[in-house]
C-alpha cells in the first residue's frame, strides 16, 4: 500500500471500533521517522488495547504487518508504526497530561483534524 491508502486503512479501522476525537497530523516535512501521525482515544484501557489490537490484526490480514506496536500492557498509550502513518491510540487523560497533537501541530506546517 501507497503512504494515502495506509492512512485512509488506519482511519477506516479505528473508526470501526469507534475511536474518538480522531487527528491526523502530517509530519512529513519534520520527521525522518514517518509521514504522518493519527492520534485518537479510546473511553478505556480496554477499549484503547481493542482499537490498536483491531488495527494491527486487519493490517496483517491486508499485508500490511505493522513494524511495530508498544504499550499493550498498560494501554494507557498505545502506538501501532505502520512505517509511514504511527498510530496513536490513548486514554484521554493520558492524551490530556501529554498533548501530543498540541507538540506536533507547532512543529509542522500543516496539519488537520479528521
Amino acid at each position: 500500500m501507497q503512504t494515502q491508502q495506509i492512512l485512509e486503512f488506519v482511519l477506516d479501522k479505528i473508526d470501526d471500533l469507534k475511536a474518538r476525537d480522531i487527528i491526523t497530523i502530517d509530519v512529513g516535512a519534520t520527521s525522518t521517522i514517518t509521514e504522518h501521525m493519527v492520534i485518537c482515544s479510546g473511553n478505556s484501557r480496554k477499549h484503547v488495547q481493542s482499537i490498536a489490537e483491531h488495527v494491527a490484526y486487519e493490517a496483517k490480514e491486508a499485508g500490511e504487518t505493522p513494524l511495530g506496536v508498544e504499550g499493550k500492557e498498560d494501554s494507557e498509550w498505545v502506538l501501532v508504526d505502520m512505517g509511514p502513518v504511527v498510530l496513536h491510540v490513548m486514554q484521554e487523560s493520558t492524551r490530556d497530561f501529554y498533548q501530543l497533537e498540541k507538540l506536533w501541530q507547532k512543529l509542522t506546517p500543516s496539519s488537520s483534524d479528521e
